[in-house]
């Protein structure tokens, strides 16, 4: 299926591109989440007339993303976990430990903006995450994993 991009995907395409994605993507999650729309010649030429308009959104966000990046780069996360004696994990500190750890920091960051691709952290130790809040800005954090006694 082909769509036109209304925002920068990463590894697909900038803001008014019309690019070909498989029917399922288009329609479970671009379409719905309002990245993409199909590309008939009625909304390419709809895009066209609001294309500057979109063009000034994607710029807030952008500009919206460098200021939490700015506010995030180099910050220390502590959390909290049950460990063995071993310093293992019980369980896993995972995006959504982090998300709401920035969350008590008064930063809001989805945990789909959280990068973590060895996977959750699971021993005690410090860790360096990538937070993503815009496919062009990425801020690096520090996380202190402590364990407590079980």
């Amino acid at each position: 299926m082909q769509v036109i991009l209304l925002e920068k995907i990463s590894n697909l395409g900038q803001l008014g591109e019309v690019v070909r994605v498989k029917d399922g993507y288009a329609r479970n999650f671009l379409i719905p989440q309002g990245m993409a729309r199909r590309a008939t010649q009625t909304a390419i030429a709809e895009f066209e007339a609001r294309r500057a308009e979109l063009e000034k959104a994607a710029e807030e966000r952008l500009a919206a993303a460098r200021v939490l990046a700015s506010q995030l780069e180099g910050k220390l996360v502590e959390v909290r976990q049950k460990a063995g004696v071993d310093g293992r994990l019980f369980g896993s500190v995972t995006n959504f430990d982090l998300s709401e750890a920035l969350r008590t920091l008064g930063l809001t960051v989805g945990k789909a903006q959280i990068r973590m691709p060895n996977g959750p952290l699971k021993a005690v130790g410090d860790y360096s995450v990538e937070v993503a809040p815009h496919t062009d800005v990425v801020a690096t954090i520090q996380v202190r994993v402590i364990g407590e006694a079980a």
